[in-house]
Parts: C-alpha cells; sequence; structure tokens
C-alpha cells in the first residue's frame, strides 16, 4: 500500500472519539483503490486482498510512537465497526525486537544502518563504495538536501518517466502526472527530509526520507538509469548518513533486507552501503475460519512464496526480458507519438 494517503485519510474520527468505519482512496501498487478504514488510536487500518483480505497498519513504519499496544483492544474495535478481514497483521517498530504480544508471529526483516557518526560509517565501506561516492562528486554530481517545491517535483517526475521497468518489474510511477507526484511526495510534510544529486542543474536522482522519533525512515531513492555511471545512489545514501548523524537520528531503515532472493541487487546494494539485517516480530492473527485456513496452510505470503526460488529466479528473468525486449519498445513509441 502507498504512502499516498499519510497518517490520517480525510474522514477518518479524530484521535480519542468513538471509531467508525469509513471508505477512503487510496494507492495500491500505482492503481487507486476504494477502502474501508478504521481509525484506532495513532492508526488507521486499511483492509486489502482479494480471495482472503487482510487488515494492516496504514503506513505503520511511518507511526510515531506504539502502533498496536493493546492488540485485544483492536481486535474488539474491529469488529464492533463490522471490518470485514480475514487476519489482521502488524508488526513491532525496528527498535523493538522482543516479542511483547501472546498472539502468533514470523520474524519480519528490516534493513537498518546503526548511526553513530558519518565518519564510522564511511569507515566500514569497501573501498569500490568510497570510490563510487568519490566519483559522483569527480563527474560533476552535486547532492544536496532540498525542499518540495515544484521544481523538484517536476525533477522527479522526470525520473520517474525515463523508464517503464525497472529492476525488472513494471515501475508503477511510470508516467504520473505532476499533480499525483506532488501528492504522494507531500505526506508527512512536517517530517520529510528530501535530497537532490544534481548534474549541471538537473536533478538526476533523489532521497526522501521521513523522520519517526530517532528513527529516519527511507520512502524513495531513485536516480536516472541514463546516469547509473555517475553512481547517484551511493552518493545520495551517503548524504543520507551524514544527514542522520547532523538530526540526532539513530537508526537509517530501507525497507526489508531480503525480499526472497538473498542474491538480489537491491539487497546487494544495502549490503555494500553497510546495512544490517534486523528481525522484528509480525503478528498474524486469524478473523474468521478462513482467516484461521489461510494461516494453517501458509498462504498468507501469497501463492508465490510456495514456489521455489530456483524457479522464481527463471520467472523473474522471463518476465525481465519481456519488459526489455516488448513493453520498453511499446510503451516508448506511445510516448514519442504522445510527444509529437
Amino acid at each position: 500500500m502507498s504512502v499516498l494517503e499519510g497518517a490520517n485519510p480525510a474522514g477518518a474520527p479524530p484521535i480519542g472519539q468513538q471509531p467508525g468505519l469509513v471508505f477512503v482512496e487510496t494507492s495500491d501498487k500505482g492503481k487507486t483503490v476504494r477502502v474501508p478504514t478504521l481509525r484506532i488510536g495513532p492508526a488507521n487500518i486499511v483492509v486489502r486482498g482479494g480471495f482472503y483480505k487482510t487488515a494492516v497498519v496504514q503506513d505503520e513504519e511511518l507511526i510515531e510512537g506504539e502502533r498496536v499496544a493493546d492488540p485485544d483492544l483492536f481486535l474488539a474495535r474491529m469488529k464492533e465497526a463490522g471490518l470485514k478481514a480475514d487476519v489482521f497483521t502488524f508488526t513491532q517498530p525496528v527498535f523493538e525486537t522482543e516479542p511483547k504480544h501472546r498472539y502468533y508471529f514470523e520474524w519480519d526483516n528490516f534493513a537498518v544502518v546503526r548511526v553513530t557518526s558519518f565518519k564510522e560509517w564511511w569507515s566500514q565501506l569497501s573501498d569500490a563504495v568510497q570510490r563510487a561516492v568519490k566519483k559522483s562528486k569527480k563527474l560533476g554530481v552535486e547532492i544536496r538536501e532540498t525542499e518540495l517545491d515544484d521544481a523538484f517535483v517536476e525533477g522527479i517526475r522526470l525520473i520517474n518517466n525515463e523508464t517503464p521497468v525497472r529492476q525488472g518489474r513494471s515501475f508503477w510511477h511510470y508516467q504520473q502526472e505532476f499533480d499525483t507526484v506532488k501528492a504522494e511526495q507531500s505526506t508527512y510534510p512536517d517530517r520529510n527530509i528530501f535530497i537532490g544529486a544534481y548534474l549541471q542543474g538537473q536533478l538526476i536522482g533523489f532521497v526522501r526520507i521521513v523522520k519517526v522519533g530517532k528513527v529516519a525512515e527511507i520512502i524513495n531513492i531513485l536516480s536516472m538509469v541514463q546516469h547509473y555511471d555517475k553512481r547517484p545512489a551511493n552518493a545520495l545514501m551517503a548524504k543520507a548518513v551524514e544527514v542522520c548523524e547532523r538530526e540526532g537520528l539513530t537508526q537509517l531503515v530501507y525497507c526489508n533486507y531480503v525480499y526472497r532472493d538473498p542474491t538480489s541487487s537491491l539487497t546487494e546494494f544495502k549490503r555494500r552501503n553497510r546495512f544490517e539485517q534486523v528481525n522484528v516480530p509480525r503478528y498474524y492473527i486469524p478473523l474468521t475460519l478462513k482467516g484461521r485456513l489461510v494461516l494453517m496452510l501458509k498462504l498468507h505470503h501469497g501463492v508465490k512464496a510456495l514456489i521455489p526460488l530456483s524457479v522464481l529466479r527463471r520467472l523473474a528473468a522471463a518476465r525481465a526480458w519481456f519488459l526489455e525486449h516488448v513493453v520498453v519498445p511499446l510503451k516508448s513509441d506511445k510516448a514519442r507519438e504522445a510527444r509529437s
């Protein structure tokens, strides 16, 4: 579920009032969907899924303070409001690694840099990564903090629209309109940090960080494929650690450390930039008979989780080939026709 909606969707009951079920529009994999939402304390509970429905804490990693202090209270409020879901899931923050609730859990993992000082982080980098950061500067890439003004939004839009495929997958943000990009980047305005990578005044990469207490959550890090040789991503990461030290942020978090394939290029990028894997409990609470069966049959991670990794790698390679050789040329031709 996208960060598009922020922490308090329009129409959600204010904290402290009796919670009621409302429907809001949110972004899921680049598509706008209408989902039931329930406000409980600091959390918005949203429902997603098809065959079985899962109640999740929206943008849970961005909630300041305890997300689900009393799961029993959440279950009672969801039942009272008539929220129709089969499983309720939530996780503890990255700094709470010991299980604290009695419900069934599995270990979830996050990529974390424990920030003490930029100097210490830098000293732990390999020579190759240090050279990449230095090369970026030598080739004229300027890294600086910036505001979310219209020029920066337009720069992000141009980066999004560079290619319809990234890392062998369709890129959801391709050909987004200016207003959509601005809306996505404008949530949590008082806690955002934006860092841009500029080449001759043009934005070629950016990082968006949201502060959550002493934790810095990387929401976006993206750069232009055509400027990969200038290593803007490495330079942006170095600046992010530097900013964390200045702001007194002790942990820099970049989503999961491993999704399914521990040898993926994304995991390797995190490893080279000194992210560590931190495991925290993720709870799964069945709400219906279907939910109990889903958990019993280990279907709560989707059918893909049951496919052997070797098969998944072959399927991913085939998908990447199809996207690069069929989808990209078609979408590029359509984009050129639209501009002409």
